[in-house]
C-alpha cells in the first residue's frame, strides 16, 4: 500500500487530492487536466484554430506545471496517515474522555478536535465527538459527523453505536418539532361557574335571649 501511494506523483495535484481531501490540489489538478486537455485537442483535433507557436508555448506551459507540481510534491509528500494511537495521541484521548465524563464540553471538544489533526482516521474519536455535539444540542452538526464516520473504514467497527447514536437524533428531532400539549390549567378569571364555584357565606342564625332585670321578678 505504501509504494503505491508514490503513484500519485504521475498527477500533479493528485497527492494532496487523494491522500489528504486538500483543495488545492483538486485546483491544481483540475488546472492541469484542462491545459493538458486543450493541448491535446489543439495539437491533434483542432489543429487550424491557432498557429504551431501557440500550440508548443502550450505544451511547454503543460510541461511545466507538471514538473513544478511534481517536484514540489516529492518534496513535501504527504506522510501517511497513522493507523493507531501513539503514546501521546491515547494520553490526549484520556484527557478528552476524562472531560466528557465531567461535563466539561468545551475541554472534551478542544481535545478531541485537536486530536483529529493528528489522527484524523480515529473512528472512536470521532465517535465521541459526534456523541458530544448531539449532547450540547449541536444536532446537525452531530448527524454531519456521524454520517462521515458511517461511510468510512473507520467507522465500521462502530456501525451499531452509529445507529444507535442517530436513532437518538431522531428522537430529539421528533420531541423539538412536535407540537405543545394542550393546556390542562383554565384560567380561574375565564373558568365555567360549576368549575370554580364561588363560596357562599350563610349568617348565623341570631337567638334571642331575655335576661332578667331583677333578682326578684326572677324569684
Amino acid at each position: 500500500m505504501t509504494s503505491t501511494r508514490y503513484l500519485t506523483l504521475l498527477w500533479p495535484g493528485l497527492p494532496w487530492l487523494w491522500l489528504r481531501g486538500s483543495v488545492a490540489g483538486l485546483v491544481l489538478a483540475l488546472a492541469f487536466g484542462v491545459a493538458f486537455d486543450v493541448a491535446i485537442l489543439l495539437t491533434w483535433v483542432w489543429t487550424e484554430l491557432v498557429g504551431t507557436e501557440f500550440i508548443l508555448g502550450l505544451w511547454a506551459a503543460t510541461a511545466a506545471i507538471w514538473g513544478i507540481a511534481t517536484l514540489s510534491a516529492v518534496t513535501t509528500f504527504p506522510p501517511p496517515l497513522p493507523t493507531g494511537r501513539n503514546e501521546a495521541a491515547e494520553a490526549l484521548f484520556v484527557a478528552a474522555r476524562d472531560a466528557y465524563l465531567a461535563r466539561d464540553w468545551l475541554a472534551a471538544e478542544t481535545k478531541l478536535r485537536g486530536l483529529l489533526v493528528v489522527a484524523p482516521t480515529d473512528g472512536e474519536t470521532q465517535l465521541l465527538l459526534a456523541t458530544l455535539l448531539r449532547r450540547v444540542g449541536r444536532r446537525a452538526e452531530s448527524r454531519t459527523a456521524l454520517d462521515l464516520l458511517a461511510r468510512s473504514d473507520a467507522g465500521a467497527p462502530w456501525l451499531g453505536v452509529i445507529r444507535r447514536e442517530l436513532a437518538r437524533l431522531g428522537t430529539a428531532d421528533a420531541a423539538a418539532t412536535a407540537p405543545p400539549h394542550p393546556q390542562t390549567a383554565i384560567d380561574t378569571a375565564e373558568a365555567p361557574a360549576w368549575e370554580a364555584p364561588e363560596q357562599v357565606v350563610l349568617p348565623l342564625p341570631t337567638v334571642a335571649v331575655a335576661l332578667p332585670t331583677d333578682r326578684r321578678q326572677a324569684a
